[in-house]
């Protein structure tokens, strides 16, 4: 065997060796890591692990207001409601008294069962719902009726507009009914929200810190 050789060998036997040796193997390590996790060019993700409610994801539309903002919004008051009516018109009557149409008489509705027109013939899908006419239950309705309701018999598609959806409630609510509007503090509620918001948010951030803790561990084991 050589000098050089023998000098090789003795290098690997000694502790400075194997500092040597070590530093190379965490390297590899590292690299490898680098590149299997996308360490130095991090991406979002095509599946989020963890997704936080009412947060508009990137691109996306904000989420529609509820109908307690709706119904105090400016605007939005039985006048109106009479106006949107009129695509109701042919088919419903909702003064008391008024004869059925093609739908049921809506005098009294708000806050009245489902299927609460003992002289109307609805349809199964309706009449064996078990609620009643709230604020958020007309919303829904009018929105999408069959949607909601699947095997309702009524054909309208709904109105797109929860404003139009309001007030047609707020005007219905004036023919025997009166049911309380839910009152709405803009700024009460969007602090609340935030509050949520913050603190799903922190939630997700220490998962995060658990799992990356998790792959330090395991990095670590597998370079030991």
């Amino acid at each position: 065997m050589s000098e050089n050789n023998a000098g090789s060998g003795d290098l690997f036997n000694t502790a400075a060796g194997w500092v040597l040796f070590a530093g190379i193997v965490g390297l590899g390590l590292s690299v490898l890591s680098g590149k299997f996790f996308h360490a130095d060019k991090p991406e979002r993700p095509e599946t989020l692990g963890y997704v936080i409610e009412g947060v508009e994801e990137e691109g996306g539309a904000a989420a529609e207001m509820t109908m307690a903002a709706a119904l105090n919004m400016d605007g939005v008051d039985v006048s109106a409601g009479e106006r949107v009516f009129a695509k109701c018109a042919a088919c419903h009557t909702v003064e008391q008294g008024g004869a059925n149409g093609v739908g049921p008489n809506l005098y009294g509705i708000m806050g009245a069962k489902f299927g609460n027109n003992a002289s109307f013939s609805y349809s199964n899908a309706l009449a064996s719902t078990d609620a009643n006419w709230g604020w958020e239950e007309m919303n829904d309705w009018l929105d999408n009726p069959r949607g909601y309701i699947d095997g309702t018999s009524m054909g309208f598609a709904g109105l797109s507009k929860i404003e139009d959806r309001a007030a047609l409630a707020l005007y219905l609510n004036t023919f025997g009914s009166n049911l309380e509007v839910p009152s709405y503090v803009a700024d009460v509620v969007e602090e609340a929200e935030a509050e949520a918001i913050a603190a799903e948010v922190n939630e997700a951030e220490a998962e995060q810190d658990v799992a990356e803790g998790a792959s330090e561990e395991t990095a670590e084991a597998a370079a030991g």
